[in-house]
């Protein structure tokens, strides 16, 4: 929808590809649908839910055995994103570097997007 050919809307790194093939097989999940909602201190903040059934509007990107679908109203907000996997010895989980942020709170739970990207 707002890629560019030839190009996945985001990437995601080995340690990412292996959770989430991990997470796919628990279940028999489709993938993981990620997207971006408004709430949190700085204003959006995104979203990470097992599919069932890929919606035929959802941008798909598949590596390594991962399978992530992107929600049709999140793919501007998402483009070029690095989806990576980090473990430490307090927490562990998806961490998302995305060029598209401006600013982000102190908890790293909650981003805000330029002001200009919602009108593209």
């Amino acid at each position: 929808m707002f890629g560019i050919p030839g190009k996945q809307a985001v990437t995601i790194t080995e340690k990412a590809a292996t959770q989430i093939a991990r997470l796919m097989a628990k279940d028999g999940h489709q993938g993981l649908r990620i997207g971006v909602k408004k709430g949190g201190c700085a204003g959006m903040e995104y979203t990470m839910a097992y599919v069932t059934d890929i919606d035929p509007l959802d941008e798909v990107v598949e590596q390594q055995g991962a399978r992530v679908m992107i929600a049709p109203m999140a793919q501007m907000f998402l483009f070029g994103t690095e989806i990576d996997y980090e473990t430490s010895l307090l927490e562990s989980g998806f961490k998302f570097r995305n060029p598209n942020v401006v600013d982000a709170c102190g908890c790293g739970e909650s981003i805000k997007f330029a002001e200009n990207i919602a009108s593209r």
